[in-house]
């Protein structure tokens, strides 16, 4: 699997990286034909004060994407949530396509 992890005006550090990398790699325990993997981390800024961390996965198998979108106060809480609804939307599509 190929995983491409895309900051946006910002630079995410190591530790943020390698979290983001270990979960991805979790995905191939949910479906073993997933092709690649992007994950995009931006500040959203709607208001001026407060800048929520947004966290954006697209994964792709053959005939079929999957995309999910989280945001909170922080970029590993974003992430996680966005993960564990893509965990949630690999294995729905896996179980649909089994029973097919």
């Amino acid at each position: 699997m190929n995983v491409k992890i895309q900051t946006v005006h910002f630079d995410a550090d190591s530790k943020l990286i390698q979290h983001i990398n270990a979960k991805i790699e979790k995905l191939n325990t949910f479906h073993d034909k997933i092709i690649n993997a992007e994950v995009y981390l931006k500040l959203d800024a709607l208001s001026h004060q407060v800048r929520d961390k947004v966290a954006e996965i697209k994964v792709y198998v053959p005939k079929h994407s999957y995309f999910v979108k989280h945001q909170s106060k922080t970029f590993e809480e974003s992430f996680d949530l966005a993960f564990d609804s893509m965990v949630s939307q690999v294995k729905r599509q896996k179980e649909k396509s089994m029973s097919h």
